[in-house]
């Protein structure tokens, strides 16, 4: 599976951002997720969908601003953010795994795939 994430850039504090993620390749996976990585610190879970079903998962971080959705026919992993704040600042990653479980989701080890990352800037 492979991943392009594209849809970061440079917002001011209250701004909006929708990253996207493109998969290709072997696409059946079972969840995709998105983590960020703030610049000296470790990867972090923002947010998951599961593919069948659509059923997803927030960090309390982004819960109530943040929305993962997916659009099946393009392959696509949508992750639309409002209300930003300089403290989401980060590299975001997009991930995918056909075997991953639901407890396991949280932690970034626990992904097989990865997209390249996009950097979100928020400007206080």
């Amino acid at each position: 599976v492979q991943l392009q994430a594209s849809g970061g850039g440079l917002v001011q504090t209250g701004g909006s951002l929708r990253l996207s993620c493109v998969l290709s390749g072997r696409t059946s996976s079972r969840y995709s997720g998105w983590f960020r990585q703030p610049p000296g610190k470790e990867r972090e879970f923002v947010a998951a969908i599961r593919w069948s079903g659509g059923h997803t998962y927030y960090a309390d971080s982004m819960k109530g601003r943040s929305t993962i959705s997916r659009d099946n026919a393009k392959n696509t992993v949508y992750l639309q953010m409002n209300n930003l704040k300089p403290e989401d600042t980060a590299v975001y990653y997009c991930a995918a795994d056909q075997n991953i479980i639901l407890s396991s989701i949280y932690s970034p080890d626990n992904w097989g795939y990865w997209g390249q990352g996009t950097q979100v800037t928020v400007s206080s």
